[in-house]
């Protein structure tokens, strides 16, 4: 009865050793008793957690444009169109500018010419010898002007805008010429021997790849 009693208790100090080893493996956090700090390199961080560039946005480029011409073109970073710009903006402005003050003078010039009154003189002497119909033939070429200055002042600005949206666009693509062609026998629907043209070409993010058969 002893010897039963001696054997259960040696096993139950075998089944228990594995688990109070099992509980001694756990892994422990490891302490430095040296004291020394550990530094980690900014370099060892992982490129998941990077924060990456944001992409091209049209939309920034088109409202950048719509604010301030020539904005945009430099968001594109094509600097060198910023003078184009100004140049198109500012001498539809010019013109603007010019065809006014001379509608204004004409204008002035023929009503001061039509009134009627004789103590009403023109002070220009050079408008003041001129007839009613000159007066009023300039009156209206230069109210015409004005209208195209507008129109042309318009279009500039417009084009402004669509110049910044299409090449904010175009920077998301990639514009290489990487172009490849594989000319290689093919068999067409597993029965006639054909040709297979593959034309591979080089797009935003992936080639774009066609393929053409020629057989009988």
């Amino acid at each position: 009865m002893s010897l039963l009693i001696v054997a259960t208790s040696a096993r139950a100090q075998n089944v228990t050793r594995p688990a109070a080893r099992a509980a001694d493996t756990v892994a422990r956090p490891h302490v430095d008793t040296t004291g020394d700090l550990t530094i980690v390199s900014k370099d060892t961080v992982p490129t998941s957690h990077m924060q990456l560039r944001p992409p091209h946005s049209p939309r920034k480029a088109a409202l950048y444009s719509a604010i301030l011409p020539g904005l945009g073109q430099a968001y594109n970073r094509e600097y060198w169109k910023m003078p184009l710009v100004y140049a198109a903006i500012g001498t539809c402005t010019y013109f603007f500018v010019f065809n006014l003050d001379k509608y204004h003078l004409y204008r002035d010039a023929y009503r001061l010419k039509v009134d009627g009154n004789p103590d009403t003189n023109i002070s220009d002497p050079f408008l003041a010898a001129r007839s009613e119909q000159y007066l009023k033939a300039y009156r209206d070429y230069y109210r015409q002007n004005i209208d195209y200055s507008v129109l042309f002042f318009v279009l500039a600005y417009g084009l402004n805008i669509a110049d910044a949206t299409v090449f904010a666009h175009l920077r998301n693509w990639d514009m290489s010429d990487e172009l490849s062609m594989r000319v290689s026998p093919a068999l067409i629907n597993n029965r006639a021997l054909g040709i297979s043209v593959n034309i591979s070409i080089g797009g935003s993010k992936k080639a774009k790849k066609n393929t053409w058969l020629a057989g009988r």
